[in-house]
């Protein structure tokens, strides 16, 4: 298949039958109006497309996202607080999440990467992550629910 540039497929589109002998070189593409069809001397019209091919040599492709799906994994709305092991001083303080769509365990410290999130402090009954996304850092916290409570006959 013959690659052509958007100027040539718009010359070649315009120049057609006997007159592609006298091409143009390519430059500003020519507008043309179609021909009303008198007898036998209809033209055809023909519509080429322009085709890109990436061929990278062990280069990044530009066409692919910077940010794999398991870099944005897990999510913090995917996230279960499990149980944590608090420590008063703050240096020891252990948390367990449960991710809900992959059934995956983690346990984090503070300070420890998880996915696009960082893990800002652990608290008795919560953990604080700092979010960063697109240039902007954000806190949320992650609290665990309250098992002593029963739930309401149904």
């Amino acid at each position: 298949m013959k690659k052509l540039t958007l100027g040539a497929a718009l010359l070649a589109l315009a120049i057609s039958g006997t007159a592609a002998a006298q091409a143009r070189p390519a430059g500003p593409a020519p507008r043309t109006a179609s021909a009303p069809a008198t007898g036998d001397t209809a033209r055809k019209v023909l519509m080429a497309r322009e085709v890109f091919a990436y061929e990278g040599g062990g280069r990044r492709d530009p066409f692919l996202s910077l940010l794999t799906s398991a870099e944005l994994r897990p999510m913090l709305i995917d996230l279960k607080l499990v149980a944590i092991a608090y420590d008063p001083s703050g240096r020891n303080s252990v948390a367990v999440l449960r991710d809900l769509t992959s059934k995956q365990q983690y346990k984090v410290r503070v300070g420890q990467a998880l996915g696009r999130m960082r893990v800002a402090a652990i608290r008795e009954k919560a953990v604080v992550f700092t979010i960063e996304e697109f240039g902007y850092s954000r806190q949320e916290m992650l609290s665990m629910t309250d098992s002593t409570k029963t739930r309401p006959p149904q």
